[in-house]
């Protein structure tokens, strides 16, 4: 019987699970980073959003969208022949890590597994450490979640079976941060607490 860590589920919108990292390696760019430095522990980086074509297209998604604010723009169909993406989804983080490495030109990406059904404090606070540090150093984050969650504006997002989204900015000094979500442009950008955010990759994990 498949575990919740090897199983791939088809859904509105595909999504894997979490693995251990890789690293690819490209020659660097030198286009700039766009970034907005603002009070209050709180950093936003510019997303030029694209959403997803298909319904299994979300890991290819989040990984553009989250290279965008480094100002790169990749066609995600690329990408996905990369991650080995199928209309099963794209079964890992460990296949979205390589790529974003690739296309950053730097080992700076690594996978971040929360094996546990939920997330704990520790897991918590060592994934908002992650972001903050990712987003300061002015790259989006890419995370598989699964299962539903409310944003701070009481909007419920639910794949039950799985999808990747990306984090481009925080505040309160990364206890909310910014989603940026290709799955439907009506819901393109919304802020989520870091402990949902935890709990929704459970079982699954992150690439920083």
């Amino acid at each position: 019987r498949k575990t919740a860590l090897t199983a791939i589920t088809l859904t509105a919108t595909a999504g894997g699970i979490a693995a251990p990292a890789l690293a690819a390696h490209a020659a660097p760019t030198d286009k700039p980073v766009q970034t907005e430095r603002r009070p209050g522990g709180e950093r936003q980086l510019k997303v030029d959003y694209e959403a997803q074509p298909n319904f299994y297209y979300c890991g290819p998604a989040a990984a553009r969208n989250a290279l965008s604010v480094q100002g790169k723009d990749i066609n995600v169909d690329d990408m996905a022949k990369i991650m080995g993406t199928t209309e099963n989804g794209t079964n890992s983080i460990n296949d979205i890590t390589p790529v974003l490495n690739k296309e950053t030109g730097k080992d700076a990406y690594h996978s971040v597994e929360i094996k546990t059904p939920k997330a704990d404090d520790k897991q918590t606070d060592t994934m908002r450490a992650d972001i903050v540090a990712a987003i300061d150093d002015g790259r989006g984050v890419v995370v598989n979640i699964a299962g539903t969650a409310t944003d701070t504006d009481g909007g419920v997002h639910s794949f039950e079976g799985g999808h990747y989204i990306s984090v481009t900015g925080y505040r309160d000094g990364g206890k909310i941060v910014t989603i940026a979500d290709s799955a439907n442009p009506a819901t393109a950008s919304y802020q989520i607490d870091i402990g949902t955010l935890a709990d929704w990759a459970a079982t699954r994990g992150y690439s920083h």
